[in-house]
């Protein structure tokens, strides 16, 4: 699994690169969890879709919390409550992203890298809209 998330995001000291490299390491951990037959190297249609769901659910969460996480780690009452709001943060974008997926495949439509963009996009406004009030 590391060797394949080397390759597509090589480590370069850059912010956005270690929240990439650990959304894939999670989203690929989920996908191997969901499915332990997986082949990494040949997944079927189901599992990329799977993969991709979560990769995107966390790398939302991980640009998010990279906006917002000092906020509510300096304005919580306790490490336990700003954890425990960070949890509802990833929780809260895992379905948002996940209800977004389940409407492109009722409606048919396939997903494309422009596609997964607006879904990044809209999922990354829809959670600034309701979490960044309790950031301040």
């Amino acid at each position: 699994m590391d060797a394949i998330i080397e390759a597509a995001r090589p480590v370069d000291g850059t912010q956005d690169a270690e929240a990439a490299r650990d959304a894939m390491q999670r989203a690929l951990a989920a996908l191997l969890d969901q499915y332990p037959n997986a082949d990494l190297l040949d997944l079927t249609e189901e599992e990329r879709l799977f993969a991709v769901e979560r990769y995107l659910a966390r790398d939302v969460f991980n640009r998010a919390w990279l906006d917002l996480g000092k906020s509510f780690m300096k304005n919580a009452a306790s490490a336990a409550s700003a954890l425990s709001r960070m949890k509802d943060i990833a929780d809260y974008i895992r379905e948002t992203v996940a209800a977004q997926f389940r409407r492109l495949r009722t409606l048919g439509e396939t997903l494309s890298p422009r596609k997964v963009g607006g879904l990044a996009r809209d999922a990354l406004r829809e959670a600034f809209q309701v979490f960044e009030v309790d950031a301040t």
